[in-house]
């Protein structure tokens, strides 16, 4: 029998996705529920297992195409048991097969696996001798065959394109000659595609503005080192800064509300509640899971949402509701070495808070210039719907609760 294999729900809103790798080819057995076929939409990659176990007969898609939900991805015959994936044994009649001729190139004579590779690559078996049983033609000799052939034009192509000498050279014109000056062209990844379109959509759709602080971060440094070892043995999550920011910024959007709000059409739609997207790094680009009700939480539930996050973001697992939504976010640009940046708003929301690079500075407290480990901080806003008082006012919350801790445990 044969099973289809298609294009498994999207996830709402996303109309289409793109075949990002097959991981079988066709030939081979797969089992049921086996990986067969990573699919990435616009901010996830979804795993489509096989839903049977078979021979992967058809692909009718290829690695980079576009597909769309109930396409036909693939055909898996499942009356093809694990063996006929391989070389099968070759039907006897009682005559002694060790001494077939090896120029019978029958395609019968050969597995699926073979068959595939030979039609794709245009080769003629005759040519071959088969390191199989009975002088048979295996993957093997194939995959070998196919390499040595792309050895010398690969080789050939890498060799740099020397222009004829001069009648006269001089001396220093031969010392010019220098290696290869090579280009790459790889199609965009459908979230990086994404991800431009939506800052596209941010530059011009808003009215943003950048405004900066500073902060000094003795007494977060200092409780963290004094609580660190028993914070982690008790909760079983490292403490970290972002806790403290995620805490410091829940309290001032409490008090500024504007900044925890979005524009919809002609009105402003205010939250009471607060979904703190934590912009973090993935091997396919930047996503940004959200903290849900993070005003609810204590200093180790975020702690840990943020770890599962990032090792989730860096394994691809990450679920799209994950990343949907949120009223506010936080990046930090401080974790590569930026000492101050403007980030831009992720939207519909109207603010991002920037975090950068703890660096100690001098600076003057009470007429003496101390040494104090200080980050800049950058708040990007919309114009539209945030005032530069309360764009203002925001940051100062921040920087109050972040240099005096015990604000935070009062909610002050």
């Amino acid at each position: 029998m044969h099973i289809e294999i298609k294009t498994p729900m999207l996830p709402e809103s996303v109309s289409e996705a793109t075949l990002l790798s097959w991981k079988k080819s066709p030939g081979e057995f797969v089992q049921q529920d086996e990986l067969l076929i990573e699919i990435e939409t616009e901010k996830i990659v979804l795993e489509v297992p096989a839903s049977a176990s078979g021979v992967l007969r058809e692909s009718l898609k290829a690695e980079g195409d576009t597909i769309y939900e109930g396409d036909l991805l693939c055909v898996i015959d499942t009356e093809a048991g694990a063996s006929s994936a391989t070389e099968p044994e070759p039907e006897t009649d009682g005559t002694d097969t060790s001494t077939e001729s090896v120029d019978d190139d029958s395609d019968d004579r050969h597995g699926p696996a073979v068959r595939s590779i030979t039609a794709h690559e245009n080769i003629d078996l005759s040519e071959i001798k088969g390191t199989g049983k009975g002088g048979r033609v295996t993957k093997t000799d194939l995959v070998d065959q196919v390499q040595s052939k792309k050895a010398p034009v690969q080789q050939e192509q890498k060799q740099p394109v020397k222009p004829a000498p001069p009648s006269a050279p001089p001396e220093p014109a031969q010392e010019a000659v220098s290696g290869d000056r090579l280009e790459r062209r790889t199609p965009m990844s459908r979230i990086r595609r994404t991800i431009a379109d939506r800052l596209i959509q941010a530059q011009h759709g808003a009215a943003l503005l950048t405004t900066f602080n500073e902060v000094d971060l003795s007494e977060v440094i200092a409780l963290r080192k004094k609580f660190r070892d028993e914070f982690e043995e008790k909760h079983g999550a490292r403490l970290g800064f972002m806790s403290f920011f995620v805490k410091a910024c829940v309290e001032s959007l409490k008090t500024n509300p504007a900044v925890n709000a979005i524009i919809d059409g002609n009105d402003i739609v205010y939250h009471d509640f607060c979904d703190v997207g934590i912009a973090v790094s993935s091997p396919r680009g930047l996503v940004v899971p959200i903290i849900r009700n993070a005003e609810k939480m204590s200093f180790s539930d975020i702690e840990n949402q943020i770890r599962d996050f990032g090792e989730r973001a860096r394994s691809g697992s990450l679920k799209l509701e994950e990343l949907s939504g949120g009223t506010f976010t936080i990046t930090n640009g401080g974790i590569f070495g930026s000492l101050v940046s403007t980030p831009i708003v992720n939207p519909p929301q109207s603010a991002i808070l920037g975090m950068h690079k703890i660096q100690e500075r001098p600076i003057a407290i009470n007429g003496e210039i101390v040494i104090r480990p200080m980050m800049y901080l950058a708040l990007t806003y919309d114009h539209r719907i945030i005032d530069g008082r309360e764009a203002v006012t925001f940051l100062v919350g921040i920087k109050e609760a972040l240099e005096d801790p015990s604000r935070l445990l009062l909610q002050l």
